[in-house]
């Protein structure tokens, strides 16, 4: 019989609370007095203006409503958003730095050297909002549909050319998962940016276009761009409109990009949950859903696990395809 066997039954109770303090550590005595009690950093890690930073600004203020405390934005944009995303893997995992980014996460282990691991330096909270890819042609291209520009594209191998807003975007992603599952020819020219790429595209510059549906989608409704699919695996409420490519005969061909919350690893899981509870009722606003849909996003939350698994399933998804595809970082 073990040491500890031999004691009364109190003594051995006392050492149990006493062994569960141990454990709680710090973590558990912050909980207790309270999470939070002073202003949360929301890390954007893309410059103030684009799609990351407007999406975490419709949620800050209602967001802080809820949890009590100011959200702060800091945008630390460069290096493709791994600087921004690095200061958070190196912060302190107290729940007062999150890391609020977009599905590229998942694209850029891939491509680049990282001083950051995704799977292991970061906790899920949750989905924001997603934001589906468009696929849009000039108007002069003959194909009204996927199906159409399917039979040109092999009709006509390598005269088409695609843009995106740049190597390794989702629009980039999407646009080589398309020619692997339909086995067609393109050439991709990647732009530093979606208006440049739109603009071009609109000229006839180029005669393809994957790119986010809110860049696109007033030149589609102004006939200036031809819509033919969103890569996402749903219609966008959006454009209900416009077909999937999945639907379009391409099943395979699923690009789903998103806006989400994570936090260091080791970040106590109460504070996640409360985290996440914070975002899933903010989501469910209908003004916030309002705001957002004007962006072209819809408001999604989800839980930390199913947030987890799509991260999980993107990071071997996009390996496939940036292997297969042959992709290289400019």
């Amino acid at each position: 019989m073990s040491p500890q066997g031999r004691l009364p039954l109190g003594a051995r109770v006392v050492l149990l609370l006493l062994s569960c303090l141990v454990v709680a550590g710090p973590a558990g005595a912050q909980e207790a007095n309270g999470y939070p009690n002073r202003p949360i950093r929301f890390v954007v890690p893309y410059p103030p203006g684009g799609g990351t930073d407007i999406v975490a600004r419709i949620l800050a203020d209602p967001l802080a409503a809820v949890l009590g405390q100011p959200i702060i934005i800091d945008n630390r944009g460069g290096a493709a958003g791994s600087l921004g995303t690095d200061i958070v893997a190196k912060a302190a995992p107290d729940g007062y730095t999150i890391l609020f980014t977009l599905s590229s996460l998942t694209i850029n282990p891939k491509l680049y050297e990282l001083p950051f691991d995704v799977e292991k330096d970061f906790v899920p909270i949750s989905l924001a909002a997603l934001i589906p890819q468009i696929l849009v042609a000039n108007p002069s291209v003959p194909a009204n549909n996927v199906r159409e520009l399917i039979a040109l594209a092999k009709s006509e191998p390598g005269k088409l050319n695609f843009a995106s807003v740049g190597t390794g975007s989702p629009g980039h992603i999407a646009g080589e998962l398309f020619k692997l599952k339909t086995g067609v020819d393109m050439v991709h020219v990647p732009y530093k940016g979606g208006g440049p790429a739109v603009t071009d595209t609109i000229s006839g510059q180029v005669q393809l276009l994957f790119v986010s549906l809110p860049a696109a989608l007033q030149h589609v409704r102004a006939g200036r761009l031809k819509a033919l699919a969103v890569t996402s695996d749903q219609r966008s409420e959006t454009a209900p409109e416009i077909p999937t490519i999945a639907e379009s005969g391409v099943p395979d061909c699923v690009v789903n990009s998103w806006y989400g919350a994570l936090a260091p690893a080791k970040t106590p899981p109460a504070i996640v949950a409360k985290l996440q509870a914070a975002f899933a009722q903010v989501l469910a606003r209908p003004d916030v859903k309002a705001k957002l849909f004007q962006q072209g996003a819809e408001a999604a939350s989800s839980t930390s696990a199913e947030f987890e698994r799509r991260i999980q399933a993107e990071l071997k998804q996009w390996e496939y395809v940036i292997r297969e595809a042959k992709i290289k970082a400019e």
